[in-house]
């Protein structure tokens, strides 16, 4: 009963609460995919769904011990996930949406960079470079030494050399600059990835679960060159095709223009299953817990009267309403209706001529005691009273 009652009492308010909210955790989901973040936000709406029915079903024990237990995981979810966090509200920062950010001029370097990274490939020299773009890489990269130099094919290869002491590690690039060498990132977690990939092929992943960095692995084994980015691994059959890749991500893009039904149509099937499961989890989240929200509701009832004066007689007004303005929660609120509520004003000490009585919540009589009445339209009522006439006359 209490379910239906909330699914009819459905606002304009509660649509655009539950629009806004699917788009947070769509949004949510596309941040974090790929990165430790991700298991630990699908292990909490597992618990939020056990706490849900233990709250429901009355298991009181259980419910104080989730209570307990949520508050110590969210101090650790801000501590271990704090990078993620910080991405979160970066990406969301209002500046960028009046264009405010950084447009990165001609690369001039990209040929000679792609160039040099294939001669590693065809020399099996193994290597790991990261293409900083707008997360700054600071607090994933591990120990690593100062340089500034432009990345072309002789300090490259000087770099990666076996016999250079700073070929362990991966070079950064910001800019189009080479600006720290030596460094270390942090591996990718993930159960599922090949069984041939080495070290490099799982830092690479790693930093791209973090960041919007791109990063190169050279194999030393097979000399092939894959890109990560996006949490993805892809491989890159030449020089060309890198230099293309690198100046696409260094380059924006205008978008494409689209008429409004293609607009309409990519709005709403581009990842359309991520945005149905986002929609129905936060349906079923607005279903559970909208039967708690305090609820107003407006109700309009006749006035009765009670306790007249023998010989008296109502001549205007002749049918009387009262709005009647309940509040509680909504699956209690929204189930009362006119039959719920009666008001019955006390006309003992009324007295013949226009006479005004005050209608108050004494007068309000409702069949649920978990409801409050917030206020009363009107609050007074003019009534004419005359006496009856007479059988005789």
């Amino acid at each position: 009963m209490y379910f239906l009652t909330t699914i009819v009492n459905f606002r304009f308010q509660d649509i655009v609460d539950v629009i806004l909210l699917t788009i947070l955790a769509y949004h949510l989901f596309l941040w974090f995919r790929g990165t430790r973040a991700v298991k630990a936000l699908i292990g909490l709406v597992g618990l939020g769904i056990v706490y849900l029915l233990a709250r429901a079903w009355g298991l009181f024990l259980t419910t104080w011990a989730f209570q307990v237990l949520f508050q110590v995981v969210v101090i650790l979810l801000i501590v271990l996930f704090q990078s993620e966090i910080r991405q979160v509200l970066e990406k969301v920062n209002p500046l960028q949406l009046f264009g405010l950010h950084k447009v990165p001029g001609e690369q001039k370097w990209l040929q000679q960079f792609s160039e040099a990274i294939f001669a590693l490939a065809g020399r099996k020299i193994g290597a790991l470079v990261v293409i900083e773009r707008e997360d700054r890489l600071s607090e994933f990269l591990v120990e690593g030494q100062p340089l500034q130099s432009e990345p072309t094919p002789e300090i490259l290869l000087s770099i990666f050399q076996k016999e250079s002491p700073l070929h362990d590690g991966a070079v950064l690039i910001r800019g189009g600059r080479i600006v720290r060498v030596a460094c270390y990132l942090p591996l990718s977690s993930g159960a599922d990835l090949p069984k041939w990939w080495g070290t490099r092929h799982r830092a690479a992943l790693g930093l791209s679960e973090r960041s919007d960095a791109w990063v190169i692995a050279v194999s030393e084994e097979r000399g092939t060159v894959s890109l990560a980015r996006n949490s993805e691994m892809t491989r890159v059959k030449n020089a060309e095709e890198l230099s293309e890749l690198v100046l696409e991500m260094s380059t924006p893009v205008a978008p494409a223009k689209r008429n409004w039904l293609q607009r309409i149509f990519f709005l709403f099937f581009n990842r359309w299953k991520t945005k149905v499961a986002a929609l129905l989890m936060v349906i079923a989240l607005w279903v559970t817990l909208a039967g708690q929200q305090e609820f107003k509701r407006t109700i309009t009832v006749p006035l009765e009267t009670r306790n007249m004066p023998t010989g008296f007689e109502i001549v205007e007004p002749e049918a009387p309403e009262v709005q009647i303005t309940l509040q509680g929660l909504r699956r209690d609120a929204g189930a009362m209706d006119e039959d719920d509520v009666s008001v019955e004003l006390d006309m003992s000490l009324a007295r013949l001529g226009r006479r005004t009585f005050s209608i108050t919540r004494e007068d309000v009589h409702l069949t649920n005691d978990r409801i409050r009445v917030l206020n009363i339209t009107p609050a007074k009522i003019k009534f004419d009273l005359k006496e009856k006439p007479s059988k005789t006359d």
